[in-house]
Order: structure tokens, then sequence, then C-alpha cells
């Protein structure tokens, strides 16, 4: 039986028709001569266009290429294919419980091999211990009225972050010096989760930079964001874990990453901000 797609998936296949809409007013070429350039009917351009149709990504190469718009044709194909889940709701995700949340990304963080992970909130999960994980997963539990399953998410972190050991994989942290002094646990598990960061600056394959309060700053401090490899990025909301795969994207993230990594302090100066933040503890 056929159900209607939801909304937000048909929102953004009329975004994506109207983005091929332009490309083909702008090439000055009406549906009937694009049609023909493709080698299609004029009703598949108008179903195209009107957003009836969901178009393959051979359509949208063709469709590009008929209106000399072939650099536009990436972008295009990654939204076309994102089209349906480029926003994974979070209480849909965490329906089971937070450790399914966990192991959703597993496979993904073991064939990655160059991680860039910014944060401006919280440690990061790669860092966390499980005293830190568990006192924040619990607020998010607790936040989200989800099944109290955090024990099991905890393991699952603590699992998943084992690709941190892997020295053929590189991590590269920038972290507002916020996460540093955000009380979300008591004093002694914050201390160990400081303590245990500064033994994971150590590590030759992980590369961490503080911005402190006092910088100057090139940006604005952002949402957390991750990018795995050169291909897509994760970006968190409070309701939603958006999906990034579009080029152009990526590059955006990444040149946002950039700008943020050159405000963060590193080596000595980076261990003396968790000093300070651990002194404040006491």
């Amino acid at each position: 039986m056929y159900s209607a797609p939801s909304s937000r998936v048909q929102k953004a296949r009329e975004e994506l028709a109207g983005r091929l809409r332009e490309i083909r007013k702008d090439a000055g070429i009406s549906g009937r001569e694009l049609a023909a350039r493709c080698g299609w009917s004029e009703s598949k351009s108008s179903r195209i266009e009107n957003a009836k149709t969901p178009p393959s990504d051979a359509d949208v190469t063709a469709w590009c290429r008929a209106c000399a718009a072939d650099e536009q044709a990436p972008d295009l194909i990654a939204a076309n294919r994102l089209s349906a889940d480029a926003h994974v709701q979070w209480r849909r995700l965490q329906r089971s419980g937070l450790r399914r949340l966990q192991e959703t990304t597993g496979d993904l963080y073991r064939e990655t091999g160059t991680f860039r992970i910014y944060v401006s909130d919280v440690i990061p999960g790669f860092l966390q211990t499980p005293g830190y994980a568990a006192a924040l997963l619990s607020s998010i539990a607790d936040f989200r009225g989800t099944p109290d399953d955090v024990s099991d998410a905890v393991a699952a972190r603590m699992r998943r972050n084992e690709v941190l050991s892997n020295g053929a994989r590189r991590f590269s942290f920038v972290m507002e010096e916020s996460v540093l002094r955000y009380r979300l646990c008591g004093a002694e598990t914050m201390a160990a989760q400081l303590g245990h960061l500064l033994g994971v600056m150590d590590l030759q394959n992980v590369a961490v930079g503080f911005i402190p309060f006092s910088a100057r700053r090139a940006v604005w401090p952002m949402p957390t964001f991750t990018i795995f490899d050169d291909t897509r990025v994760h970006a968190d909301t409070l309701d939603a874990a958006a999906t990034l795969t579009q080029p152009g994207q990526v590059e955006l993230y990444a040149r946002a990453f950039e700008r943020l990594a050159q405000g963060a302090v590193r080596g000595a100066a980076a261990r003396s901000l968790v000093a300070d933040a651990v002194a404040s503890l006491a």
C-alpha cells in the first residue's frame, strides 16, 4: 500500500526540486529542451521539478550536464540520497534506551581513519571516563524520559571508544575551555575525568587543543560537530543529529574546524588550563 512521505521528506524533495529548477532557468532552457537533452519525456522533467518523482543519481547527473552545471551534481546527489534520513530524531533512537544510540555509530567509528571533533559543552564522548559518562547519560535519560539503561549505555560507549587506542587512526580535538569547568558530576568524578584527559593528551595519535576564555576569536563558539575523514559530518542539536555528506557541507565544517583550531592552545598551555580546572574543584 502506498503511503505519503512525511512532511520532512517531502520538504527535502521540494528543496532539491527547487534547486534543479533554478539550474535549468539559469541555463536559459525550457523543460522541453531539458528533456530532449537528457533523452527522456517532458513529463518526467515536470514531475522532477514539481517534486512528484524523486530523481535518481543518474537523473541529477544528466540534469546538471544538460544545463552545463556539472560542478553542482555532487552536492545535489548527496542531498538526494539524504532526503529521507538527513535528520535522525534523538527521541526515536532513544525510545529503546541509550545503549542502542551508542551502538549505532560503532561501525562508522571503526571505518574512519581521521576524526576531527569540536565540542563546546561537555567532554567529548571519546575522552569520557565511565563515571563522567554515567553522570552525563543519566541527565540525558532523565531529561528525555527514556528507559534507564545507563549502565549498559556507558559500557557500550567504552567499547566504542576503544578505537581511540588504535594508533592507525588520528584524532584532533578542539574544545572550549568551558568543557573543563561545567559541573555535570561530583567533584571527585570530575577530577578523575580531568586526570584522564591529561593522560590521553600523551597519546601519539591524539591532538588536543583548548580555546581559552580569554582568546581573541576568529569565529564564534558553535554547537558540537564531528568530521569523519572528509566525507561525513555529524552536527548535534537538542532534538536531532544531523548527518551531512554533501561535499559543500563537509567543506564548510572543515573550514570552521580549521578556524576554531587556530584559536586553541596546545601542549603546556593546554595542560595548564586543565590543571587550573582541577585546582578549582578543591
